[in-house]
């Protein structure tokens, strides 16, 4: 049996009894998971996120973390308390500097990513947001900012991966992360993602982690669907 840290399935589910079922479903081939909003912010979302790295999972905490850099600073240091592997941030200065103060505070090997541009979002969308660059242009900003300010990595789409990976190698970064969104399997319906790959596209453009939701936790048989994703990226060197 493979397994692969690097594929992390994002559990966007309605319950925490369906997230738990898919958990014991797709057993030890699935090492890495996404907690996002939906989850989270449900009665005892927190503590499912903890009892999932209790039992050794690698544990990604989505909450995107937005606001002053203050709340982000106490946000930031009571997830990492609580036990976490992976807590996304907004790409921007204040929130960033607020959470690395706050993780350090915590004491705790949290890694913090910062979200640079959705990968919902288009250049057509940006624009309308009211936004002058295109989404690589503020990707490759965010990116630099993120670095300035000590963050671990970035979640930018696999369009964007090999870019970033350049501008981490630049200024000594090799261990900079870069968590891909938008992954999609040959085949697979894109649904609300504009900016997409397949899996072993995103690690070749330079991606260290992809998240993958729908095509593993939609499938008709998730645990097969996990496995060749598995399959596909075997072998394919970081």
């Amino acid at each position: 049996m493979l397994t692969d840290p690097r594929l992390i399935v994002g559990l966007d589910l309605p319950s925490l009894d369906a997230a738990r079922a898919m958990v014991e479903r797709l057993g030890a081939t699935v090492s890495s998971y996404k907690i996002g909003l939906t989850l989270l912010a449900r009665p005892g979302g927190v503590a499912f996120a903890h009892e999932l790295k209790a039992a050794g999972k690698m544990v990604f905490q989505d909450w995107k973390l937005h606001d002053i850099g203050a709340q982000v600073e106490g946000a930031a240091r009571a997830v990492a308390e609580g036990g976490c592997d992976l807590l996304t941030v907004h790409a921007e200065p204040q929130v960033m500097k607020g959470a690395v103060k706050g993780r350090d505070a915590a004491g705790s090997g949290t890694k913090l990513l910062a979200v640079t541009v959705m990968t919902s979002l288009s250049d057509v969308d940006l624009a309308d947001i009211g936004y002058g660059y295109t989404a690589a242009q503020l990707v490759e900003r965010r990116v630099r900012q993120a670095l300035e300010c000590g963050v671990d990595g970035v979640v930018s789409s696999p369009l964007e991966a090999a870019r970033v990976r350049e501008i981490a190698l630049e200024v000594g970064r090799p261990d900079f992360l870069i968590v891909t969104p938008g992954v999609r399997p040959e085949g697979a319906d894109k649904g609300d993602q504009q900016r997409v790959a397949t899996p072993r596209a995103a690690l070749e453009a330079g991606a260290t982690h992809l998240v993958v939701a729908r095509p593993v936790v939609g499938a008709e048989n998730p645990l097969l669907a996990a496995s060749a994703i598995i399959e596909s990226i075997n072998g394919v060197a970081i």
